[in-house]
C-alpha cells in the first residue's frame, strides 16, 4: 500500500518560508519522480514542480521559480518544497504525488497525499 505523507504547512506572513516534507511508503522512492501540486480555494489544483529520481533535475511552474526549490533526501524516503517569500496568492492546500515517469508528472501521477494547508497573510 503506498502511502504519502505531507507535512509542515501552517499560516505565514508574506515574505515568509515555510518548509513541506512528503514522506513516502510503499513504494520504491529512489525510483519514483516525486511532484507537488496545490489547490487554492475555489480554484482547480495546479502543478507547482516536480524532481526527478535521482534530485538532479527539476522543474517548476513559472508562479513559483524563483521562490520555490524542490529536493529529496533517497535515504529518508523524503521530498521537500521549500518556499520562500511567500505570497497571499500562494495560499493553498499543498499535495504531493509520486510518478512513474519524470516527463509527463505534470499531467500523469500514480498516487497522491492528503496535502497540508499553506496560508500566506497580507
Amino acid at each position: 500500500q503506498v502511502q504519502l505523507v505531507e507535512s509542515g504547512g501552517g499560516l505565514v506572513q508574506a515574505g515568509g518560508s515555510l518548509r513541506l516534507s512528503c514522506v513516502v511508503s510503499g513504494r520504491t522512492f529512489s525510483w519514483s519522480p516525486m511532484a507537488w501540486f496545490r489547490q487554492p480555494p475555489g480554484k482547480d489544483r495546479e502543478f507547482v514542480g516536480a524532481i526527478n529520481e535521482s534530485g538532479a533535475n527539476t522543474k517548476y511552474s513559472n508562479s513559483v521559480k524563483g521562490r520555490f526549490t524542490i529536493s529529496r533526501d533517497n535515504a529518508k524516503n523524503t521530498v521537500y518544497l521549500q518556499m520562500n517569500s511567500l505570497k497571499p496568492e500562494d495560499t493553498a492546500v499543498y499535495h504531493c504525488a509520486i510518478a512513474t515517469r519524470f516527463d509527463t508528472i505534470a499531467r500523469i501521477q500514480d498516487y497522491w497525499g492528503q496535502g497540508t494547508q499553506v496560508t500566506v497573510s497580507s
